[in-house]
């Protein structure tokens, strides 16, 4: 099975797929890229923007997980509120999570797997819940 690993870090759930897979890792931040390949030698790493990678190659893959970063959707962004009563501006949520929901949701054949905190906001797309994340995914 050919697996794509956006956002993969260090490589925490790559654990759970074994090594009979052709994985692809896609990690922006080159020290932690290495670190990855470290512990995953047979994976392919790409240096680069994740949500740009699967725009681009997303039908090249029969499984993707993502798991792109969470601070602006998170519910600790949204005890923010005290910083922005004192003057500080407000951010808006990273909504390149959404894309990537729909994106896979209406595009992709294969099986996928969206994964984020909890928001402080109420989803726009129904996730399912377990513990302090929330899942989207077609199985």
């Amino acid at each position: 099975m050919k697996i794509l690993n956006l956002y993969c870090g260090i490589g925490c759930n790559r654990h759970l797929w074994g090594d009979e897979h052709d994985i692809t890792g896609v990690e922006l931040n080159p020290q932690i890229a290495k670190i990855y390949q470290d512990f995953f030698p047979k994976d392919e790493m790409i240096i680069g923007d994740a949500h740009e990678y699967l725009l681009k190659y997303f039908k090249l893959y029969d499984f993707i997980w993502s798991s792109p970063p969470c601070p602006t959707h998170s519910r600790m962004n949204n005890l923010n509120y005290i910083k922005i009563e004192q003057g500080q501006k407000p951010k808006y949520p990273d909504m390149r999570l959404y894309e990537e929901i729909v994106l896979l949701k209406h595009w992709f054949k294969g099986k996928y797997c969206v994964e984020n905190v909890i928001g402080y906001y109420e989803p726009l797309y129904p996730p399912q819940q377990s513990n302090n994340h929330y899942f989207w995914a077609n199985f």
